[in-house]
């Protein structure tokens, strides 16, 4: 048995049940958690706006240790500290042997319907019913169930806390960088939205070496928090001359602007933000109706469109690197963890990021 927080009902937040969780099957770990950091991706089906089957456990960004694994399991082993991802990969479709991981669709590594249930609950009289899970890994629970690839072993003296915010926050923020943008020293950046993903995105411009890395944000206290983490400008995303400010202190518009927040007029202000050539990075979850474009005269100057899910990471590889970065002094997790709290404040730590005046919370465990 083990305690989750359970989506029944759209809109009606979060209820802390028990569930049963199966023995691994041969590609499957069992994992004890021991942090899930809370992501606005979550909130997008906690409050309907995207669609999932139900009942489910939502939380994607985590951090455990290994308790059990499958037969087959080769990867971690029982005592590994891990973190998940749930950007799960098969390792043998077009995406992934062409180095394109995050967008594996890889079935095997996805639970089908028809699929003997791995999580159940009791309903009484003896019935039990499933309890699908999200985004691969269903992260706000005491015990999660998830593919071998759908985790990586770090290093066991990183603190767990800011080890699970590396699980989606850091790894979309810092891989947007690394990895879809490859920023290479000089090189200017604007962030639009300074949640968890976008405050991790101006960290590892910073670490990138990005000439000037400008923080838009409606938000103050937001704003502070960019400029500790690297922003060398700030702008308030509301203003109404936000695009021209930073068309302005980037002498003609950044190489790469990096929308973090999941709102249409932050995706616009991305686009509006390029220089000559630039390219706009779309990353966060926006209402399905949202369309982003460019310009005809966009196109002529050579600007770019794309999004970047996940960071388009390589995450067997990138984790345990920023996990060493945070190690050695580089990475500022510290900075983005706005609070720690218990599983069962879970729906006070979701109101807490609508009104949206702080970065992360993470639930610890234990």
């Amino acid at each position: 048995m083990a305690k989750a927080a359970i989506l029944e009902t759209p809109g009606e937040g979060l209820v802390i049940g028990e569930i049963d969780v199966a023995d691994p099957m041969p590609h499957e770990v069992l994992i004890d958690t021991k942090a899930c950091g809370l992501c606005h991706s979550d909130l997008h089906f906690i409050d309907g706006a995207y669609p999932h089957p139900l009942p489910c456990i939502p939380g994607h960004e985590a951090a455990g240790i290994v308790k059990a694994v499958g037969s087959e399991v080769r990867t971690v082993k029982p005592g590994d500290h891990v973190v998940s991802c749930l950007s799960a990969f098969c390792g043998h479709c077009e995406f992934c042997v062409t180095g394109r991981m995050a967008l594996c669709l890889g079935a095997d590594t996805r639970r089908g319907k028809g699929d003997v249930p791995r999580m159940t609950r009791s309903r009484g009289s003896g019935e039990s019913e499933p309890v699908n899970q999200m985004l691969n890994l269903s992260a706000l629970s005491e015990q999660m169930l998830i593919h071998e690839h759908a985790c990586v072993s770090i290093d066991k003296d990183m603190p767990f806390d800011r080890a699970a915010i590396i699980g989606c926050a850091v790894t979309t923020g810092a891989g947007t960088i690394f990895n879809a943008c490859n920023v290479t020293p000089g090189q200017s950046v604007a962030v639009i939205g300074c949640g968890g993903v976008g405050l991790a995105a101006i960290n590892a411009a910073k670490i990138a070496g990005a000439g000037k890395v400008i923080a838009a944000d409606p938000l103050p206290e937001k704003r502070a928090l960019a400029e500790a983490l690297g922003a060398t400008h700030t702008v308030d995303a509301l203003a109404d001359d936000a695009a021209n400010q930073i068309m302005a202190i980037s002498g003609g518009g950044v190489d790469f602007g990096i929308e973090a927040v999941g709102r249409q007029a932050a995706a616009d202000l991305a686009v509006a933000s390029l220089r000559r050539g630039g390219t706009a990075v779309i990353l966060g979850m926006m209402p399905l109706d949202c369309k982003v474009g460019l310009s005809a005269m966009d196109l002529l100057g050579g600007k770019k469109l794309m999004g970047a899910i996940m960071g388009m990471n390589h995450f067997p590889v990138d984790l345990p690197r920023l996990v060493d970065f945070y190690m050695r002094g580089l990475l500022d997790l510290d900075t983005i963890i706005a609070e720690r709290i218990g599983l069962e404040d879970v729906n006070a730590g979701f109101d807490k990021m609508r009104e949206g005046h702080s970065a992360r919370s993470v639930v610890v465990f234990d």
